[in-house]
């Protein structure tokens, strides 16, 4: 008989130089041995709920899931102008956005119950931003995925330096990411001879795995939740790492 499955949970603070981070970490300590290492990166307003509970999502299907923090102990921007122009300031400054994610990944690797050999990033809006941005920053991992991130390049992929391979889960009618852009990133991974796969979801729009944004919350047209769109990929993404972890 298994054991009873027990999700532990516990922030854990790391720094990043002089900047001190506030991550999340989940696991099931029933699993016995090393677990698969999943990064999972926070969309735009940090660590927070939503990616916690992603977070737990993942422990629960056997993996040691991280939530690194990209902006700092204690930084927790509100939604609409604050968060993005914090998102702002990594976007435009792709080295630290990649210190920072690195940062990240080094503590993930630090964790006693985890698999060194076997580890992956996920992210979220802003994060999946961040987690595309640790693949070129030319990461020895199995693979990264981007849920309705951001795509654009501004220090494109190397030719035949990408480690990881690389999955995108895109909302075919993001606003925030529009067809130039996903053309640019293909164009892109063609280019660096990249292991790569862009999935579309019709009608999709930004933020589509996240089921806060509904009613109130919900900007139609803009940014929404789409339960398809939501459990396809989350599907998919259990598939990949099936793929990469075996």
């Amino acid at each position: 008989m298994n054991a009873e499955a027990k999700i532990v949970t516990k922030t854990v603070e790391y720094k990043d130089k002089d900047a001190v981070l506030e991550g999340f970490v989940a696991y099931d300590d029933a699993k016995k041995g090393k677990l698969p290492g999943v990064l999972v990166v926070h969309e735009w307003t940090g660590v927070g709920d939503y990616v916690k509970e992603r977070c737990q999502q993942l422990a629960k299907l056997g993996y040691l899931a991280f939530a690194p923090d990209i902006y700092g102990k204690g930084i927790r921007p509100q939604p609409g102008k604050e968060a993005g122009e914090l998102a702002g300031k990594y976007k435009s400054d792709r080295p630290l956005m990649r210190e920072r994610v690195l940062a990240g990944l080094d503590e993930l690797k630090k964790q006693v119950k985890v698999d060194p050999t076997r580890l992956a990033a996920i992210g979220y809006c802003f994060g999946g931003t961040v987690a595309l941005e640790l693949a070129r920053a030319g990461a020895d991992i199995k693979g990264v995925m981007s849920f309705h991130g951001g795509l654009s390049a501004p220090i494109p992929a190397e030719k035949n330096k990408l480690k990881a391979k690389i999955v995108v889960f895109h909302g075919a009618e993001d606003p925030a990411v529009p067809p130039d852009e996903v053309k640019a990133f293909e164009e892109e991974m063609r280019n660096a001879k990249a292991d790569w796969a862009l999935t579309k979801y019709a009608n999709a729009v930004h933020a589509f795995t996240n089921p806060h944004m509904t009613g109130d919350r919900a900007r139609p047209g803009q940014a929404e939740y789409n339960k398809d769109a939501d459990q396809r990929s989350w599907a998919s993404m259990q598939d990949f790492f099936r793929e990469w972890f075996r």
